[in-house]
């Protein structure tokens, strides 16, 4: 299938595009072949719409954004709203993560792809993990607000405005607000949040 124009000088929507594209695959762990193969495109047609070498033609919006599972508005929406992108994640569009202990909310921080998962973890009073858990990788915060007590291979910290922390993600670890006040935390995990299988 034909769907590029022809080759010109990059242009900055084409590029805002390319880079709203590759979010989204990213997003849903999908490689350049896997989303080709499902527009029905190919894979060097598909690379050059990703680095903004290309614009899309209006035949191969529809078949992408269906591969995509969006809709195909979603592709291209003008620069000036706040849209997944490649590298920022706009305040109002941040992703809401599955917790399963009460009173804890998760808010993803950080881009598709991105290496390190931040997050914006919110402890209500005497919210906390069920229990103790583990999984691979490295994880560092710093309290941005209120007070928590975190507990890291058995071992108690009582944490303040202010207070980091870091530590191996192998070690069983769980955190409370026994205070009054919602706590915040800005959290970043070398582990992606669909790899923590227990625990909030």
């Amino acid at each position: 299938m034909d769907v590029l124009d022809e080759a010109k000088p990059r242009d900055d929507a084409d590029v805002r595009v390319g880079r709203r594209v590759r979010a989204l695959r990213l997003e849903r762990n999908l490689s350049l072949a896997d989303l080709a193969a499902r527009a029905g495109i190919s894979i060097g047609a598909l690379s050059q719409i990703e680095r903004g070498m290309s614009s899309l033609r209006v035949k191969v919006i529809w078949p992408l954004a269906a591969a995509l599972d969006i809709e195909p508005s979603a592709l291209i929406t003008d620069g000036n709203e706040a849209v997944n992108d490649l590298y920022c994640v706009r305040a109002d569009k941040r992703r809401a993560l599955p917790v399963k202990s009460e009173g804890i909310a998760k808010a993803l921080l950080s881009p598709p792809g991105a290496t390190l998962t931040g997050m914006l973890v919110t402890v209500e009073a005497g919210g906390g993990t069920a229990e103790a858990y583990a999984h691979a990788g490295h994880e560092f915060g710093c309290v941005l607000s209120g007070e928590v007590e975190l507990v890291v291979d058995s071992t108690k910290y009582v944490l303040k405005t202010g207070d980091s922390f870091a530590f191996k993600s192998t070690l069983l670890h769980a955190f409370h607000n026994r205070g009054v006040e919602r706590c915040q935390i800005l959290w970043v995990n070398t582990t992606k949040p669909s790899e923590v299988r227990d625990g909030a």
